[in-house]
């Protein structure tokens, strides 16, 4: 069996994510599929695997050849554990990496391409001493930031290859994944003529750029305070779905000597999610509290259309309500009179 080039793929599912975020990640990951599998040099080394992470991580496609790599279907769930999928990467490479030995030679030093577009909402330190003991030297790790209010202190813990993905335009993601595709074959070609087997192809400064690691401050935050997620269920389907908010600041003055900073969360949208969401998601996560005030629009619901998918049942959890008459709440079947406000 030749050597082979392991590339990973960590990537971050947290709810703030959801909607076009993560179809454009799919979109990428597809299109890198689909060059790759036209690149002879690649197509004799490249194998790749996918991990994803939320409140929990799983290996979502295990380290598999080009050819018989197809693009799976991403999940999303709640919080960012970025310690967890740290952890579950060094297991799946303990697993299934193959070390040099005195009967063969293993395989090149893997590739790993972590993004993530928020903060850690977990204890990072095992996970992050244990790479740096174990790993940090024996990989070689590319962390891109989805934005810049992604936590830049904790990325540069893991790798002086930190990279900030500037501008979110459905043209940027495409020339972003094109990047990352000339740097799997330029690697790819690097591992064929016996050099280091980590070339990363030249960048577009517009779309992504290296972070200077000097000037990144101390921000020390086990919140992601960047966007606001809610989990609901649609009355009619019973399906679960999110509604995501951004943050946003807006300056007002009160008065001519005091300017003061407003602090809002703008509404993104509401988004369909399967089950596998709480499978993904920990208990911290989806407990979080923040006043309806802070809150700047509505949705429908994005399962039956509902005209308020924003609705809070007696029991603290919420639903998509209509022009029916009884509302029943589908996490604890709770009916109420819409008419009368009655709790039956």
């Amino acid at each position: 069996m030749s050597r082979r080039l392991p590339i990973y793929f960590l990537i971050d599912v947290s709810e703030s994510m959801v909607g076009e975020q993560i179809q454009h990640v799919e979109e990428g990951l597809a299109t890198i599929i689909k060059e790759l599998k036209s690149d002879p040099y690649a197509l004799e080394t490249v194998h790749i695997a996918i991990i994803v992470f939320a409140g929990q991580s799983m290996t979502l496609v295990p380290l598999t050849d080009i050819v018989n790599f197809y693009p799976p279907k991403f999940p999303i769930g709640g919080g960012t554990s970025l310690g967890t999928g740290l952890g579950q990467l060094m297991f799946d490479m303990r697993k299934n990496v193959i070390k040099t030995s005195a009967d063969q030679k293993g395989d090149y030093k893997p590739i790993i391409f972590l993004f993530t577009d928020g903060v850690p909402t977990d204890d990072t330190r095992v996970a992050f001493s244990e790479w740096k003991q174990n790993w940090q030297r024996q990989t070689n790790l590319v962390s891109v930031a989805f934005g810049e209010a992604t936590d830049l202190n904790l990325l540069k813990e893991l790798s002086n290859n930190v990279l900030i993905f500037k501008n979110t335009t459905p043209q940027s993601y495409k020339e972003f994944f094109r990047w990352v595709t000339a740097s799997i074959k330029t690697s790819s070609i690097s591992v064929d003529n016996n050099g280091s087997g980590f070339e990363l192809a030249k960048m577009n400064e517009e779309v992504i750029g290296k972070i200077d690691l000097s000037k990144v401050p101390q921000k020390p935050n086990l919140i992601d305070t960047n966007f606001a997620v809610f989990v609901a269920k649609c009355q009619n389907t019973k399906r679960p779905y999110l509604i995501k908010y951004k943050k946003s600041i807006t300056k007002t003055d009160f008065s001519q000597d005091l300017n003061l900073d407003i602090l809002y969360y703008r509404l993104v949208g509401a988004f369909p999610v399967d089950n596998s969401y709480f499978e993904l998601s920990n208990e911290t996560s989806l407990n979080q509290k923040i006043s309806t005030d802070e809150l700047e629009g509505f949705p429908t619901c994005p399962c039956c259309g509902n005209q308020f998918g924003f609705s809070i049942c007696v029991c603290g959890k919420m639903h998509c309500v209509g022009n029916e008459k009884i509302s029943v709440c589908p996490g604890v079947a709770i009916k109420v009179n819409m008419e009368m406000g009655v709790v039956q």
